[in-house]
């Protein structure tokens, strides 16, 4: 048993070192076709040497090729696409401050309703009305008999000579009752066909709340049955007010003016922030060019009680000015060397207004006024951009200091381009961003 297992053994070497030399016999038959097909291909040994060199360097030289172009162009690829966007991102920034002087200005001045001269400046008129009440204590109860009052405009279109009328002169109202004028006067006559006219106040010629009355016609009691009666003739401005009769809180005058004079001053400032915000863009309203026209005034005392309502209604007058006019009014009085330039004056609302004239204003037929401006105003040029961008697009950043001494308007200026390489200004107009550094108004 021994023998022949050690028999098998090397039976089995035996047929493996046969398979093994098969193998390798089969690899070389399946090689040499190959060797022949190239050497069919090659005609000398020489040649044969080069293909076969190059055979061996090419899966080397095609496995490295390909990594360095790739790298290559996606280098290229960043760099064109940095500029390409650098391009698209090109802006440049301006910051211009414009030529200020301050100056000091007192003067006289006069203004013309809506229109102007070489002299004067044009103004408009504002005008509200409004009302303002409240409640204050009463005084001791007791009997007072009071008049109505209101004031009339008496026409004369009889003739073209004047009509003197006393004092008291009755006039009959449209509703039967009778007032009286509280001072002597004398009617103009007609001026063509337009009739003459005057104004006066009247008080009912009874005491009592009946003679209360909104607008009236009048006729002159005296003049009935004659030519006059019907070519003189009055109309009330506003209500007839104030007539009672009976039991009232004594107010004592003093106190009353104090009451008038703070709802006054209450009327005035509600008035005036009405007024402010209807202002239209370019036009100033000084807070002392204003006034308030005390229209009624209405203590109503007749409850007798401890609280009594008071009341009174205004109108409100506020003078308009052009703020470009007047500015360059300024101007041209201030600046020895100021050549008409467009320009603003920055705390035009600061300087101080006084009327010269107030006495003679007396509401919506004023056609002129005088008046005193003074203080500091701090004049600023106005600097047009939209020019400055047109000539500056496209330019080296060389030139611009050149260009901008074209505008003497202008102090000084600095300039900022992006990306920090560039050295000229966009061509674009909308890339190109101006800040004017203007002072607060």
């Amino acid at each position: 048993m021994a023998k022949n297992f050690f028999q098998d053994m090397i039976k089995m070497k035996s047929d493996l070192r046969k398979e093994i030399s098969d193998k390798e016999a089969v690899k070389t038959e399946r090689a040499e076709p190959e060797q022949e097909t190239v050497e069919e291909k090659v005609w000398s040994p020489v040649v044969l040497s080069k293909v076969t060199r190059q055979a061996d360097l090419t899966p080397l030289v095609a496995g490295r090729r390909p990594r360095y172009s790739i790298w290559l162009v996606a280098f290229a690829s960043v760099v064109f696409l940095f500029f390409a966007v650098s391009f698209f991102l090109s802006e440049a920034s301006i910051s211009v401050n414009p030529k200020i002087e301050d100056v000091v200005f007192n003067q006289n001045i006069s203004a013309t309703k809506d229109t102007s001269t070489g002299e004067s400046v044009s103004f408009d008129l504002i005008v509200l009305s409004g009302e303002e009440s409240k409640m204050i204590e009463g005084g001791a109860v007791q009997d007072v008999s009071v008049s109505a009052k209101g004031a009339v405009v008496i026409y004369n279109n009889y003739s073209t000579a004047t009509q003197r009328l006393d004092i008291n002169t009755r006039l009959e109202g449209s509703n039967g009752k009778l007032y009286k004028t509280e001072k002597q006067i004398v009617v103009p006559g007609l001026k063509g066909t337009t009739p003459g006219s005057v104004e006066v106040g009247v008080y009912a010629a009874e005491a009592g709340e009946e003679y209360n009355s909104n607008p009236l016609d009048f006729q002159i009691f005296g003049f009935k049955g004659t030519p006059k009666y019907s070519k003189f003739y009055a109309r009330s401005k506003g209500n007839i007010t104030g007539g009672f009769k009976g039991k009232t809180s004594a107010i004592p005058s003093a106190k009353k003016e104090i009451v008038v004079n703070d709802m006054r001053a209450l009327l005035e400032a509600k008035l005036l922030k009405k007024a402010t915000d209807l202002i239209p863009e370019g036009f100033v309203l000084f807070k002392d060019a204003i006034f308030l026209n005390i229209d009624e005034e209405n203590f109503d005392s007749s409850l007798g009680g401890e609280q009594v309502p008071v009341s009174i209604k205004g109108t409100f007058f506020g003078f308009l000015f052009e703020e470009k006019e007047l500015a360059k009014k300024i101007a041209k009085a201030a600046i020895a060397d100021y050549d008409e330039s467009d320009i603003f004056i920055s705390n035009i609302r600061d300087l101080t207004f006084t009327f010269l004239n107030r006495e003679g204003i007396s509401g919506n037929d004023v056609e002129n006024i005088s008046f005193n401006l003074a203080g500091k105003p701090k004049v600023v040029w106005k600097f047009d951009d939209n020019k400055l961008k047109s000539d500056i697009a496209g330019k080296s950043k060389q030139d611009f200091y050149q260009i901008l001494s074209q505008y003497p308007n202008v102090l000084s200026a600095d300039v900022v381009l992006r990306p920090l390489w560039k050295r000229s200004f966009p061509d674009d107009q909308d890339d190109i961003k101006i800040i004017v550094n203007y002072p607060n108004e």
